[in-house]
C-alpha cells in the first residue's frame, strides 16, 4: 500500500528521476510535472485533491516555484496540500519567500534520503491531521443540519449514519441524537393520529348534536306523530 500519492515538479529531468526513484523506493507513488501549468493542471484535474504532497521546484521557466505555489494557496480546494520547496543550500531567500507564501517546508539540493523521508512524512502528517480537522468539522456541520431538520420535520435519521459510526464522542452524540430523533417522530406520529381520532369523534358527536336538535323541535314531533297516526290507519288500526 502506497504511503501518500506525491508530486514532483521540476523542470530538470534528471532531478525529476532522481526525486521519483527515491521516493518510489520509500514506498510513495508519485506523478511528475516539468513546469507550473502542468502542475495546476494534475492538481485540478481531480474532484478532490488526488496528491497529499507537492514537491515544487523554485527556478522554472514559464510560471515558476512562486507563481504555481501563489495558484495553489488561492485555490480553496488546494491550499491545505502541503508544499515542499525543492532548493539549493544558496537559495535560502527563496525558501523564506516561498515559505512567507505557504509552503510547509523546504528540501535542499542535493537529496539526501533521510531527510527526504522525514521532510516528506512530516508534511504527511500535517495533511492528515487537516484532513481529520476538516472532516470532523463537516460532521460536526452534518449533526447541526440534523438538529435544523428535526425542528422542520425533515429529518432523516439515516443521514447521520456516517457520524455515529465514530467511536468518539461525536460519533456517541450521533448515536444519541438519532435515537432521540426517532423516540420525538415516534411520539409525534402517536400524538397525530390521536388528534385524527379525536377529530373523528368530534365530528361524530357534532353530526349527533344536529341530528338531535332536529329531532327534538316541535315541528319534528308533530311530523313524527303524524306519520305514526298514518301508520296505524294504514294498518287497519
Amino acid at each position: 500500500m502506497s504511503q501518500g500519492h506525491l508530486l514532483v515538479v521540476d523542470d530538470e529531468r534528471l532531478n525529476r528521476m532522481v526525486l521519483e526513484r527515491a521516493l518510489t523506493e520509500q514506498g510513495y507513488s508519485v506523478e511528475t510535472a516539468d513546469n507550473g501549468h502542468q502542475a495546476l493542471a494534475l492538481l485540478k484535474g481531480h474532484t478532490t485533491p488526488a496528491f497529499d504532497v507537492v514537491l515544487l521546484d523554485v527556478l522554472m521557466p514559464e510560471m515558476d516555484g512562486y507563481q504555481t505555489l501563489a495558484c495553489i494557496k488561492a485555490d480553496p480546494a488546494l491550499a491545505h496540500v502541503p508544499v515542499v520547496v525543492i532548493s539549493a543550500l544558496d537559495e535560502m531567500d527563496s525558501v523564506i519567500r516561498c515559505i512567507k507564501l505557504g509552503a510547509a517546508d523546504y528540501l535542499p539540493k542535493p537529496f539526501n534520503a533521510a531527510l527526504l523521508h522525514a521532510r516528506i512524512s512530516a508534511s504527511l502528517a500535517a495533511k492528515r491531521l487537516r484532513d481529520l480537522e476538516l472532516e470532523y468539522l463537516e460532521q460536526v456541520a452534518q449533526v447541526t443540519a440534523a438538529a435544523v431538520a428535526v425542528e422542520s420535520d425533515s429529518f432523516v435519521p439515516g443521514s447521520l449514519d456516517g457520524v455515529a459510526a465514530r467511536e468518539d464522542a461525536l460519533g456517541h452524540l450521533a448515536r444519541v441524537f438519532q435515537r432521540m430523533a426517532r423516540e420525538v417522530r415516534t411520539r409525534e406520529e402517536l400524538l397525530q393520529r390521536q388528534v385524527r381520532e379525536l377529530r373523528i369523534e368530534i365530528d361524530q358527536a357534532r353530526q349527533a348534536e344536529r341530528v338531535a336538535e332536529v329531532t327534538e323541535t316541535d315541528y319534528f314531533q308533530r311530523l313524527r306523530s303524524q306519520a305514526d297516526e298514518l301508520r296505524r290507519l294504514m294498518n287497519g288500526g
